[in-house]
């Protein structure tokens, strides 16, 4: 059975990013090869229509099959908001913690980001999955694009 990778915002971005862009092309190919389905959401196509028209369309260049789509639901919004009210990271990461409310809800297999600050982070990890245990929700796998490529047997 394939992985599911929930994406956020900068995987996409990390495409064109100079630092990112040689892991994230090789991350695209390994999914482009059915190796893993990409899990997108509402939230993902709402951050990136203020993005440049490389990264807006660089989904659009894949048929809508080769991608599970989720919505955002309330459900969602209240787990954010949990993740603030438990200082998890403040009130300007809603938005990073709405991903990460939206892939717990959808028991993915992982959230991948490049986004360290308030992801990627080992200190923020603990802090979402102590949320999410307590409130009765699975444990969230958050890893880089990196973490997850897949090589081959030498």
């Amino acid at each position: 059975m394939r992985p599911r990778i929930y994406i956020d915002t900068s995987v996409v971005g990390g495409y064109f990013d100079e630092e990112f862009n040689d892991v994230t092309e090789v991350f695209f190919e390994q999914f482009r090869s059915g190796q893993f389905i990409f899990v997108v959401s509402d939230l993902l196509d709402l951050e990136l229509l203020n993005a440049p028209p490389r990264v807006r369309d660089l989904l659009g260049g894949y048929p809508a099959g080769f991608f599970e789509r989720v919505a955002f639901t309330e459900e969602a919004e209240t787990l954010a908001n949990q993740y603030i009210a438990k200082k998890v990271v403040g009130k300007t990461s809603l938005a990073d913690c709405r991903h990460i409310a939206l892939a717990t809800l959808s028991r993915v297999d992982v959230l991948a980001s490049w986004n360290f600050k308030h992801i990627v982070n080992m200190q923020r990890i603990h802090g979402y999955n102590s949320v999410n245990l307590r409130l009765g929700y699975q444990l969230l796998e958050i890893r880089s694009p990196k973490d997850l490529l897949t090589y081959e047997n030498d």
